[in-house]
């Protein structure tokens, strides 16, 4: 059973590495976006896909080699990747990214991909940790971009059809109500890698 893990508090080395790189690129994010949300969400989106289908990847080569059971575990991380890829295909609808951002996507991918196969094949536990680190910083920003709805400072614009068939909303749902969904999910893959690095040695 996945417990709520709201913060990670950083003890290890290995922790305060996943903790100062997370800082780092919301730093990153935070400069280059400032309050474009929808923007920023568009390229965080494009790298959160990576890890759950790194995991899944080697979780199952390790599964194959090692011939024993997965607990569940490449499941979990290759549903994760597809959640992740479908948050990315609804905010492209709503941001509609320029062909200087659809660059960015993309060396974004293929730099943080490499990156990450990397690391999981050092320390996957280090790994689960970054991401969990990555998806409390997701929560931290769509509760400001929903704030900042609320507060008008953002067009609450009608939801995309994509979001509405994924997440089972209203016809007439709004921006706030996928920001609400999308948090929801953030929040479940926070506390699945903080819990999956907790297993870890």
């Amino acid at each position: 059973m996945i417990k709520r893990i709201i913060h990670h508090e950083a003890e290890s080395p290995s922790d305060y590495f996943a903790l100062v790189c997370t800082k780092f690129l919301r730093v990153f994010a935070d400069t280059f976006f400032a309050g474009r949300y929808g923007h920023r969400a568009v390229v965080l989106e494009k790298v959160a896909g990576v890890p759950g289908m790194v995991g899944g990847t080697l979780q199952h080569l390790k599964s194959l080699r090692r011939i024993e059971n997965d607990q569940g575990w490449i499941k979990t991380l290759l549903e994760e990747a597809e959640n992740e890829r479908m948050h990315l295909m609804t905010f492209i609808e709503i941001a509609k990214p320029n062909s200087f951002e659809r660059l960015l996507i993309i060396l974004a991918q293929g730099i943080f991909y490499n990156l990450f196969f990397l690391l999981y094949l050092i320390s996957s536990k280090t790994a689960h940790l970054l991401v969990g680190y990555f998806e409390e910083e997701a929560v931290y920003s769509y509760t400001e971009y929903l704030q900042g709805i609320r507060e008008g400072k953002y067009e609450n614009i009608p939801a995309p059809q994509i979001a509405i068939d994924y997440w089972h909303l209203k016809n007439d749902a709004r921006l706030s109500d996928v920001i609400l969904a999308v948090r929801k999910d953030e929040m479940n893959h926070r506390d699945v890698n903080h819990s999956f690095s907790n297993q870890l040695t």
